[in-house]
């Protein structure tokens, strides 16, 4: 038996005409030999009833303290809803279908409410499911504490953590990610319009483009993912276009495809908005008041990105809303800082730069050439950063997209 997992996002199963097309990838993927295991997202965006945002909405208009639990059922009921009608919808077309919870397909997590983490995966109920050919269509964003007693929810993107999951759970040969676009994309479209989709990118670099800013999957999934060494496809539900392959490296015939390779050394540019700098000076003469600074920092629940050290200054982001309570543990400190607000993160990725000489020179050239500031860099093998004014964010998206020839 062959195992896919199907991931269908939330505009995918909106309305009837979406339902329609999501029973069509369905079909074809039974056509092609494959025995699918399908994940569903709540129905709609923000706004639409059954939306998780929707449903927070209601139950904080009640109570805006409400328990971490109770508000954990609530975020459930959305994908419980999705799971329903599309599991009627591909009864209603002639597939046998039966709607899952998380915890009924075997998800179990930690107690964390709101975020929390998988434990394990008893795939017995799903593979019993997929021998009597039925199709299970299981709640995406949940599962159940080992007790079965508390339905919890895995956070933000939780629905491509559940299918990576199951995917690896399953011994899957792939897990599709559908969505309303047709792959990832070199970047934003809404800001470089000649941006293009790849064919493929490594699990690494799609990891280091979402951490960064780009909308494109969960990095929590393609970590799952990357363990287990189980090929994503980022796809869309509305088109036969074939979407963006996830794998270990770039690499020729992924998938039994045909992938052109690519010479750019980016795969990439992503971009983080809403972000403060702080510059501080250290006294290298005293390392300790340096280390305790971070300490204090951690203590605080603060985390720091984009950090520089040298001996004599400290540089690094937060994010905007952090911003107070930064100032707070520096001014209870005898450290002098500087603090710029109203920054961005710009960055590009590609695991071809590594050890690729004129790399930097090429990134710090695009923002020169568009007269913008750099007031900080940080680089790896596979990313280059740099820390800008927000306000210039688009403009040098548009001249490193251009640079790098993506």
């Amino acid at each position: 038996m062959k195992i896919i997992v199907q991931k269908f996002g939330g505009t995918s199963v909106a309305n009837e005409e979406s339902r329609l097309a999501v029973k069509n990838k369905i079909q074809q993927a039974i056509h092609n030999g494959y025995s699918p295991v399908v994940v569903v997202s709540a129905m709609g965006r923000k706004g639409a009833p059954y939306a998780t945002d929707t449903l927070i909405d209601v139950l904080k208009a009640e109570n805006i303290s409400v328990n971490v639990r109770e508000m954990d059922v609530m975020m459930c009921c959305g994908e419980i809803i999705s799971s329903c009608i599309m599991a009627a919808h591909l009864q209603k077309h002639g597939i046998n279908a039966m709607a899952l919870t998380g915890g009924q397909a075997g998800i179990i997590t930690d107690s964390q409410f709101g975020a929390a983490r998988i434990k394990n995966i008893n795939v017995s109920n799903l593979h019993h499911l997929l021998e009597a050919g039925i199709i299970p269509v299981v709640c995406g964003f949940q599962g159940v504490t080992e007790d079965n007693q508390k339905f919890t929810t895995l956070g933000r993107g939780g629905s491509d953590t559940t299918a990576a999951a199951l995917g690896a759970a399953l011994h899957a040969e792939f897990v599709e990610i559908y969505t309303d676009v047709d792959g990832i994309m070199t970047a934003d479209p809404r800001v470089v319009e000649r941006a293009t989709i790849l064919q493929q990118i490594s699990y690494a670099e799609v990891c280091q483009m979402a951490h960064n800013g780009a909308k494109v999957i969960h990095p929590r999934a393609v970590e799952i993912a990357m363990s287990s060494n189980v090929p994503l496809i980022v796809k869309s539900t509305f088109s036969e276009a074939p979407g963006t392959i996830i794998t270990n490296e770039r690499s020729a015939g992924a998938l039994g495809s045909d992938v052109a390779i690519s010479d750019n050394m980016a795969s990439g540019v992503a971009s983080l908005s809403d972000l403060a700098q702080f510059r501080i000076t250290l006294n290298p003469e005293d390392m300790s008041a340096g280390r305790k600074l971070f300490e204090d920092l951690a203590a605080a629940g603060i985390s720091v990105g984009s950090l520089n050290l040298s001996e004599k200054e400290a540089m690094f982001a937060v994010f905007s809303p952090d911003v107070d309570r930064t100032c707070e543990v520096l001014d209870n400190t005898e450290f002098k800082y500087v603090l710029n607000t109203g920054c961005g993160k710009v960055t590009v990725v590609g695991n071809a730069m590594r050890g690729v000489p004129g790399v930097m020179a090429t990134f710090v050239a695009a923002l020169a050439s568009r007269k913008i500031a750099i007031l900080q860099t940080v680089d790896s093998d596979t990313t280059i950063s740099a820390i800008i004014k927000e306000e210039y964010l688009n403009e040098a998206v548009k001249a490193l997209h251009e640079a790098f020839k993506l």
